[in-house]
C-alpha cells in the first residue's frame, strides 16, 4: 500500500500571490562563457533577468571584466565598443546598457567590477596598513576583496526601492581559461561554496558549432570547456548552447552525459530574428523554473509574465516599412561603437511602426585627404561636410555630443564666414576656437576627467522641439569641450538658436536651427536612457 502524501495540498491561484514572500538574503546567479568570447553572455544575462522579473522576483546585475583598466573610460571605441555612461558618472562596460535597458534599472559604477578596480582598493587597503603587515596575496587578499564587493553591490538596490534584490545575475566576461579572470573564478568558488546550493546557480554560455557540409552540431567543445570550469571548482547547474540552428534531441542528450547536466537544465539559444525574443526563448524552455528550484524561490516567484514582451518582439517582426537613417561617425567599422544609438534609433523607429535601415557611413570617407589627418581629428572634415548637407538640403538631422559641436564649426565657416573657426579639441592654435576646452577639465589625465554622469539641462524657450513643455531634462553626458560662449550671440543671429543650457545659463546643451524641419545637436548622450518602450524623445522627432 503506498504511502499517504503528507505534503500540504498546493495553494489556490487566488491565495498563491499572496503567500509570496521575499527571500531573506540575495541569491546569486553567474553566467560564465566557454569557447569563444562573443558569444552573447551580455544578452544571455539580461535575458535570464528579465524572465525572473517577469516572475515577480527583483533583480540587479553585476558585470566582472577581468581586464586592468580601472574602467572603460579611457580604451578606444575600436577595441572595446561604446562606453556606457550611468547616472552617477561611471564610465562602464556596454553590457551594462543592456542590463538597463532590458531590466529598466538603474546601475552605478560599482555594478562593474574591474581588474583595475580591485588591485586598486586592495593597495589602498595594503597602504593604509588595513592588512595588519600581512603579505598581501592574491588568496585571500584579492579573492576577499572581490566576495566582498559582489555581496555588497548586489545589496543596493537599482530599481528605486529600498530592500535588496531578491537576485543578482553576474555576467563574468571572457572566456573560461584566461588567465586574467582567474582571481575571479577563485573568489566565486569560495562564494558559491560559503553560500550554498540554494543560494547560487551557475549558467555556462558555451557554441555548439556545425562543422562540414553534413551539418553536424559539434558537442565537444561545450565538453572540453565545462571541463575545464570544474576543474576550476565550479560546476554548472545549467547550459545556454548558442547555435545558428535549435538544437536536435540527441545532442542535448550526450551533452547531458558528458557534462553532468540534466536534459532539461540545457538551454539553447539559436539565432532569431530580433533580441528581444532571447527572453522568450528562455522562458519556453523553463530556465525560470530550473533557477527558481535551484535558488528555492518557489516561495517568492509566480509564473512569468511576458505578455507584453512577447507582444513588443513580434511586432517588430510583422513591422513592413522601413525608415533609412544615415549614421555618420568615426568609428563606424566597429558597429558595437555606437550600440547604444543603434538601441535608441530600434526603439524610436519600433514607436513609429517602422524598422531601423541604417546606412553607415564613416566620417573620413566623406574627406578628400584622409591620410593627411591625424587620430584625434580623422574624420572631422567629413563629419561637417554631413551637417552642412543636411542644413541645405532640409534633411533631419540629430548631433549628438561631438555632433552638435560639428553644427556650430559647420555654421561658423559656411555662414558666419570664420574660415578658421574649430574646436580646440582639433586645433588648439585656432584663433576663432567657437568649441573650447571645459576650464574644469584636467588636461593631463584622460580618466574619469569628463563631464560625466546625470545633468540637468534646462530650456531657455518653450517653442523649440526638443522642450516637450517641460522646463528641463535629465540626461547623461560625456565631454570635455563645450561651445564658447563668446560665439552664442553671433550664431543664433545666424539662425542657430541654443535653446538649452545648464543652470549657469552659460553651458550650452541644445541647438535647433531656425526654418528647418529637424536640425537638432545635443550635447548630452539621450540614446544612455533610451527604453524599448519608452523611446528617447530627441530619437523620435522630439516628442512632436
Amino acid at each position: 500500500m503506498a504511502e499517504e502524501d503528507s505534503r500540504p495540498a498546493p495553494a489556490p491561484a487566488a491565495e498563491e500571490e499572496a503567500e509570496r514572500s521575499p527571500p531573506a538574503a540575495t541569491k546569486y546567479v553567474l553566467i560564465t562563457g566557454g569557447v569563444v568570447s562573443g558569444l552573447g553572455k551580455g544578452v544571455t544575462a539580461s535575458s535570464v533577468g528579465v524572465v525572473l522579473k517577469a516572475c515577480g522576483l527583483r533583480v540587479t546585475c553585476i558585470k566582472i571584466d577581468p581586464y586592468l583598466n580601472t574602467d572603460a573610460g579611457t580604451m578606444s571605441p575600436f577595441e572595446h565598443g561604446e562606453v556606457f555612461v550611468l547616472d552617477d558618472g561611471g564610465e562602464v562596460d556596454l553590457d551594462l546598457g543592456n542590463y538597463e535597458r532590458f531590466l529598466d534599472v538603474t546601475l552605478t559604477r560599482d555594478n562593474n567590477i574591474t581588474t583595475g578596480k580591485i588591485y586598486q582598493s586592495v593597495i589602498e587597503k595594503e597602504r593604509k596598513g588595513d592588512y595588519l603587515g600581512k603579505t598581501v596575496q592574491v588568496v585571500p587578499h584579492v579573492t576577499d576583496e572581490i566576495k566582498q564587493w559582489i555581496q555588497s553591490v548586489s545589496s543596493v538596490p537599482v530599481d528605486g526601492q529600498t530592500r535588496p534584490a531578491d537576485v543578482c545575475v553576474i555576467e563574468l566576461g571572457g572566456t573560461v581559461g584566461d588567465i586574467e579572470s582567474m582571481p575571479f573564478i577563485e573568489a566565486l568558488r569560495q562564494l558559491s561554496f560559503s553560500l550554498g546550493k540554494d543560494n547560487f546557480c551557475l549558467i555556462h554560455v558555451s557554441l555548439v558549432p556545425v562543422l562540414g557540409v553534413v551539418g553536424e552540431q559539434k558537442t565537444k567543445p561545450t565538453q572540453h570547456s565545462v571541463r575545464e570550469l570544474r576543474a576550476l571548482g565550479l560546476t554548472p547547474d545549467l547550459l545556454a548552447c548558442r547555435s545558428a540552428q535549435p538544437l536536435i534531441g540527441s545532442v542535448k542528450e550526450k551533452l547531458s552525459q558528458f557534462c553532468h547536466v540534466p536534459v532539461e537544465n540545457i538551454l539553447n539559444i539559436h539565432d532569431v530574428p530580433n533580441l528581444w525574443h532571447v527572453p522568450l526563448i528562455l522562458r519556453n524552455q523553463k530556465v525560470h523554473e530550473a533557477i527558481i528550484k535551484q535558488l528555492n524561490l518557489a516561495r517568492s516567484a509566480g509564473p512569468p509574465d511576458l505578455l507584453d514582451w512577447t507582444q513588443m518582439a513580434e511586432s517588430y517582426d510583422d513591422l513592413k516599412n522601413s525608415v533609412k537613417i544615415a549614421l555618420v561617425g568615426k568609428y563606424t567599422n566597429l558597429t558595437d561603437s555606437y550600440l547604444s544609438v543603434v538601441k535608441a534609433l530600434l526603439h524610436a523607429s519600433v514607436a513609429c511602426s517602422l524598422k531601423p535601415s541604417i546606412q553607415w557611413i564613416a566620417a573620413s570617407d566623406l574627406e578628400d585627404a584622409t591620410s593627411t589627418r591625424g587620430f584625434g581629428d580623422r574624420g572631422i572634415s567629413g563629419m561637417i561636410l554631413a551637417a552642412k548637407y543636411a542644413r541645405e538640403n532640409k534633411v533631419p538631422y540629430l548631433g549628438i555630443c561631438l555632433g552638435m559641436q560639428i553644427s556650430v564649426i559647420e555654421m561658423s565657416r559656411n555662414v558666419l564666414g570664420l574660415k578658421d573657426a574649430d574646436s580646440e579639441e582639433f586645433n588648439s592654435k585656432t584663433p576663432t576656437r567657437v568649441v573650447m576646452y571645459m576650464p574644469e577639465v584636467s588636461k593631463t589625465h584622460m580618466g574619469n576627467t569628463m563631464r560625466l554622469g546625470c545633468r540637468r539641462t534646462f530650456f531657455r524657450r518653450t517653442d523649440c522641439l526638443t522642450s516637450k513643455l517641460s522646463p528641463h531634462v535629465d540626461e547623461r553626458h560625456r565631454h570635455r569641450y563645450e561651445v564658447n560662449p563668446a560665439y552664442v550671440a553671433m550664431l543664433e543671429n545666424a539662425g542657430l538658436h541654443f535653446v538649452g543650457c545648464d543652470e549657469s545659463g552659460k553651458r550650452m546643451e541644445v541647438v535647433e536651427l531656425q526654418d528647418h524641419p529637424f536640425y537638432i545637436g545635443v550635447q548630452f548622450h539621450p540614446e544612455f536612457k533610451s527604453r524599448p518602450r519608452r523611446p528617447s524623445p530627441p530619437f523620435t522627432d522630439g516628442g512632436r
